[in-house]
């Protein structure tokens, strides 16, 4: 088995959500196996709303980046998460 990157877009619920609060939590709610790569980046979508672009290194196992997703979809602030680009390492 190895690894697969998964480059995914986190929308805030409002554009009052502040999202360097939102950053921390996602960071905090990585779950066991997987990690962080690099920063969680900010991209502008409209009218003020930014999305959060967060890469994360998971096992390349059954399930893949479920229990991400899961355990993101969770985060109070978080409103969507959309899988952008998924490869091996």
């Amino acid at each position: 088995m190895g690894n697969v990157a998964a480059k995914m877009k986190i929308m805030p619920e409002t554009v009052e959500t502040d999202l360097a609060e939102l950053k921390e939590k996602l960071k905090a709610a990585i779950p066991a196996g997987s990690e962080l790569y690099g920063d969680i980046a900010e991209q502008p979508v409209a009218f003020g709303l930014k999305a959060l672009i967060v890469t994360v290194i998971v096992d390349d196992e059954e399930g893949g980046t479920e229990a991400v997703e899961e355990a993101f979809a969770k985060v109070p602030g978080a409103e969507s998460i959309q899988i952008l680009e998924l490869g091996r390492l």
